[in-house]
C-alpha cells in the first residue's frame, strides 16, 4: 500500500474548493504523507482565483495562481515538478467526488500508472435542457467502465482522473507544444504504448456533472479539431475522425467534405446550438468541420 500522495489539480475557469475538501478529508483518514497542490492556469475571471483561495487555510494544500494560460499538458508538467511525493494523483479541477473510498482505492490499486475513469449523472440539475454535451456523455457512458476501457488501454485514457509515479511524468512528460484544447492525452498515451509503459484500467471515477452550454461546447469541440489537424501525423491510429478522414481522402472525398462545409457549415452549427438535432449530425459536423480546417491551412 502506498503511504504518501501528491494530489495535483490544475484548474482553469471553475471553482475546485468542494473538490478539494473532499479529497484533503479523504487523505487525513488514510493516514499517509500527502500534499494538495492546485495550479490556477491563468483564469481571466478573478472571481474563481478568489473563490478557490478557500482552500488555502487547509493544512498541507498549495495553491499557485499562474499569471497566464500555458496550456493543458504544460500546467501538469508544472505540477510534477512541483510535486513532493513518488505518487502523483491528478484530477481536474472541474469534477466532483461522489466516491468515498476514492483516495483508498489508488492507494491499494499496483501499478506504475492507473487510471480511474469518470461517470457522467443521468439528469443534470443545473443546465436546461436539450445539452448537446449532456447528451453526448450519455451516449457514451457504456464505454467508461474498466472492462471497456481496457480492451484498449492506451487509446481510452485521459488526464482528468489518473495516479502516476513520478519517475514516469519526469522520463515523459506531456508534449508542451499542445498550447490548446484537445488531444495531449492521446498523444501521451501513444508515447507510453510505444515506450511499454503499462496502464491500469480500475473503476475509480471522478464525477463530471457540469455542462457548458451548447455554443461553448461546439467551440471547444472545434478547437480540438485544431489541435487534432495540427498534430495529425503524431497522432496517426489514436483518432477514430482522423482514421475516417484518412479514408474518405484517399478517393477525394476530402475535397467534397471541405466544400459542403462551406455551403452548410454555419447552419448545420446553428442547429447544433439552438435546436436538438440528432448527434449523428455531431458527429457530421465536426468530420466537415476537420476537412475545411485541413484545406483552409494546408494551402
Amino acid at each position: 500500500m502506498r503511504k504518501e500522495l501528491s494530489v495535483l489539480l490544475p484548474v482553469y475557469e471553475c471553482s475546485c474548493t468542494q473538490l478539494v475538501y473532499a479529497l484533503h478529508e479523504q487523505c487525513a483518514k488514510a493516514g499517509i504523507d500527502f500534499e494538495i497542490v492546485v495550479a490556477d492556469d491563468g483564469s481571466p475571471c478573478r472571481d474563481f482565483i478568489e473563490d478557490n483561495r478557500a482552500i488555502e487555510r487547509l493544512d498541507h494544500v498549495r495553491y499557485v495562481v499562474r499569471p497566464n494560460n500555458v496550456g493543458r499538458a504544460a500546467i501538469r508538467n508544472f505540477l510534477a515538478r512541483e510535486a513532493r511525493y513518488a505518487w502523483l494523483l491528478f484530477c481536474d479541477g472541474d469534477m466532483e467526488l461522489h466516491n468515498p473510498t476514492f483516495i483508498a482505492t489508488y492507494l491499494q490499486t499496483e501499478g506504475p500508472l492507473v487510471y480511474g475513469g469518470y461517470t457522467t449523472d443521468q439528469h443534470p440539475s443545473e443546465e436546461t435542457p436539450p445539452n448537446l454535451r449532456h447528451r453526448y456523455e450519455q451516449a457514451h457512458r457504456l464505454n467508461h467502465s474498466a472492462e471497456v476501457r481496457s480492451q484498449h488501454p492506451y487509446h481510452d485514457f485521459h488526464t482528468s482522473n489518473f495516479l502516476v509515479e513520478r519517475q514516469i511524468m519526469a522520463a515523459h512528460p506531456f508534449d508542451e507544444r499542445f498550447r490548446h484544447y484537445g488531444y495531449e492525452d492521446v498523444l501521451w498515451g501513444k508515447q507510453l504504448e510505444q515506450k511499454a509503459i503499462p496502464i491500469v484500467h480500475i473503476d475509480n471515477p471522478l464525477s463530471f456533472c457540469h455542462y457548458e452550454d451548447n455554443a461553448h461546447f461546439i467551440d471547444k469541440t472545434e478547437e480540438g479539431l485544431r489541435s487534432l489537424a495540427t498534430f495529425r501525423s503524431e497522432l496517426a491510429g489514436f483518432s477514430p475522425l482522423l482514421a475516417h478522414f484518412r479514408t474518405l481522402s484517399r478517393v477525394r472525398a476530402d475535397v467534397f467534405l471541405a466544400f459542403l462545409y462551406k455551403m452548410t457549415g454555419k447552419k448545420l452549427r446553428n442547429s447544433l446550438i439552438h435546436n436538438n438535432p440528432p448527434l449523428f449530425l455531431f458527429n457530421i459536423y465536426k468530420l466537415l468541420y476537420f476537412a475545411h480546417y485541413i484545406k483552409k491551412t494546408d494551402k
